[in-house]
């Protein structure tokens, strides 16, 4: 006759006890495992437990509940209940998840990371503050937090390809910080978060330190209180994440370009293209006019002209059409941010471009251009591989009223 037992108190405390031994090495051995082995000790040891708890007497459900417990992150089910506002901080999933347990919206980290994880969108929660509620299922808590209508935006969204002084106009406004403590702040972008490494070129030229391309274009819950020096060490933050999961930081080998070259070539791209779709194919005419050139450009030069506009704002005078620029203010050797009769790029980036325009400068579309035109209303642009192929482009630009 089989008599069930109630399991023992001493044989209950030893089960974490008996699952730890398993996993821990021995002093001083060193175990090479094959990467699957992981995944064969989990299933051991929850079947040594399990024989474990029905030689102590428990069986059925209440055994295997009990076991779980001891393999499987916390979480709580549901959507939840009531209304907590969060704000969560640009970091990692780890971090993230350790502020969700802080408020008490999800019940361990290791089941948010699961949940964001398994979500294909998981990985693109932005810094902001949200509309959550307490004790949700790390699901849900993942898919609300996906969800723009959860964010509470209360600051300044920043738009791609706005120059570092037009930012600080941007931010004076949102937060009463007057525009001088943004210039005097930005004089020293080490101490704002970017690297010294960053700051490295390959084509011979001077380096320029700047915060200009670094102060990442997105929107931002700025509340009136912080330093000038506060604000514009988040946007560097930001910016350093981003450039983080592009793999931005190692510049691009394959061109032997830095990566404050690629920045440069992103963010005049962001300043020629009219449209996202072609951010790219603005990039890889600006590198097959400084690497391959053509035998119809006298040099290997960019001959953009937005870079004249930028020096512009920079000194303090009036921006022009490039149709009104003369060829004396192109061609101003006083003007260090020219491109045109001058090989290079310009000293440093123009702008603050954004995500498309970082990828695209990184990984454009493969192509044989040297010019382009925009060619309608929408600013979608022609790209041509000789001069003959562009003068009929420009042709379509002049009739459709684009020139």
């Amino acid at each position: 006759m089989l008599t069930l037992r109630e399991p023992t108190a001493t044989g209950l405390t030893l089960l974490p006890i008996i699952v730890a031994m398993y996993y821990t090495d021995a002093p001083g051995v060193r175990r090479h495992r094959h990467p699957e082995a992981g995944k064969g000790r989990t299933k051991v040891a929850f079947a040594v437990v399990v024989l474990l708890l029905a030689a102590l007497g428990v069986g059925g459900y209440a055994g295997y509940d009990r076991v779980r417990g001891f393999f499987s992150a916390a979480d709580y089910d549901g959507s939840g209940v009531g209304d907590v506002r969060v704000e969560i901080g640009a970091g990692s999933l780890t971090a993230v998840g350790d502020t969700l347990v802080r408020a008490d919206v999800v019940k361990s980290t290791k089941a948010f990371i699961g949940a964001a994880e398994k979500n294909p969108a998981g990985t693109g929660i932005q810094p902001g503050t949200y509309a959550l509620r307490k004790q949700m299922s790390a699901d849900d808590a993942v898919t609300l937090l996906l969800d723009p209508k959860a964010r509470v935006f209360e600051g300044v969204t920043i738009p791609e390809g706005k120059t570092a002084n037009q930012v600080y106009t941007m931010l004076a406004k949102a937060t009463g910080v007057p525009v001088d403590d943004f210039k005097k702040a930005a004089r020293d972008p080490t101490a704002l978060g970017v690297p010294d490494s960053w700051f490295v070129r390959t084509d011979g030229q001077k380096v320029t330190r700047s915060i200009e391309g670094f102060l990442f274009p997105a929107g931002y819950d700025f509340k009136p209180g912080k330093r000038a020096a506060d604000y514009l060490r988040i946007m560097v933050e930001h910016f350093m994440k981003v450039a983080g999961e592009l793999d931005l930081t190692t510049g691009s080998k394959d061109r032997d370009l830095s990566a404050y070259e690629v920045l440069t070539v992103a963010s005049l791209a962001q300043a020629e293209a009219g449209n996202t779709a072609d951010l790219g194919k603005v990039a890889r005419t600006a590198y097959n006019r400084l690497q391959v050139g053509s035998p119809e450009i006298p040099c290997k030069c960019l001959e953009y002209d937005v870079g004249i506009n930028y020096y512009y704002q920079l000194t303090g005078r009036p921006t022009k059409p490039s149709g009104k620029m003369t060829t004396e203010e192109l061609r101003d050797k006083k003007n260090p941010y020219r491109l045109h009769g001058k090989e290079g790029l310009t000293p440093t980036p123009i702008n603050n471009p954004g995500r498309a325009a970082l990828e695209g400068a990184l990984d454009p579309p493969p192509g044989d251009w040297f010019f382009f035109v925009a060619i309608d209303k929408q600013r979608h642009s022609a790209f041509a591989r000789t001069l003959a192929e562009h003068r009929v482009n420009v042709d379509k630009a002049k009739k459709a009223g684009v020139l």
